[in-house]
């Protein structure tokens, strides 16, 4: 986790608890914010504008589409595609217009072949050099801000600094990449056209460059952040959630040590 340090932890555990702990913590925070997730992959899917005025919008807000999506499709809509995410799969976009995660990779195979689970490779690739190096850079420079403005408890709290200076960083690197995610998502659904008819209207694209063009041209510079609000939300939930469980299980581990040893 960026911005936490494990050797500040005094407590009696063992690496392949605080193992556990982590992983845990991160399979259980991403349960709990699959509807963010699912909400903001709508919104980037979603050519009409979010906005009230537009008539043919389906989506214009994170309260409205989550009731929208309650009422025509429930409860288990918002956990739709959480296990290709679990998974870290590519095709999570495009399980979000099918029943079930079989369903979407039988479709997908049969229509398009083995390629079509690669789509939306090339913005994903060119992403991930410039987020990794935003948020240490950023991170860098954050820390150094705090420790100026701040230079007594710059040296205490150490992991208070650490966690509200990577998560900083991570708001402000996934804000500056943000364009190639939509992108992606664009491209992965590509081909599944009349499965996501009901959501409004729906384009094709021939590649990066093409979807870039295309949405610059009609949705404006805006429509390159569609569904960043929920994104930033999702992300600073995220990092509260996995820190609360993580220090929620360590604690349980340390004190199941202190019960089992001898008095």
């Amino acid at each position: 986790m960026v911005g936490y340090d494990p050797k500040a932890d005094d407590r009696d555990i063992s690496n392949v608890e605080v193992a556990v702990a982590g992983s845990v913590s991160g399979l259980v925070t991403r349960v709990l914010i699959s509807p963010l997730d699912v909400i903001k992959i709508r919104f980037q899917l979603q050519i009409e504008r979010l906005s009230r005025s537009d008539p043919n919008a389906k989506y214009h807000g994170i309260l409205q589409a989550g009731r929208q999506i309650l009422q025509e499709e429930g409860p288990t809509a918002f956990w739709k595609g959480h296990i290709p995410a679990q998974l870290l799969s590519i095709g999570y976009g495009a399980v979000q217009v099918y029943k079930t995660l079989r369903d979407a990779v039988v479709t997908m195979y049969r229509t398009e072949g083995p390629l079509v689970f690669y789509k939306g490779l090339n913005p994903t690739l060119i992403a991930i050099f410039p987020y990794a190096g935003f948020q240490f850079s950023i991170y860098s420079s954050l820390k150094r801000a705090y420790e100026w403005a701040l230079p007594a408890e710059g040296k205490k709290n150490g992991n208070f600094k650490n966690l509200l200076c990577g998560s900083g960083a991570g708001v402000i690197s996934k804000t500056l990449t943000y364009p190639l995610d939509l992108f992606k998502k664009r491209l992965q659904v590509g081909g599944f056209e009349q499965a996501r008819a009901s959501f409004g209207q729906v384009r094709s694209y021939k590649g990066l460059l093409d979807c870039a063009g295309q949405v610059l041209r009609e949705e404006g510079a805006q429509g390159c952040f569609k569904g960043l609000s929920p994104s930033l939300l999702k992300a600073a939930l995220s990092t509260g959630l996995v820190f609360f469980w993580y220090e929620l299980f360590c604690n349980f581990f340390h004190h199941m040590r202190k019960a089992d040893s001898p008095r």
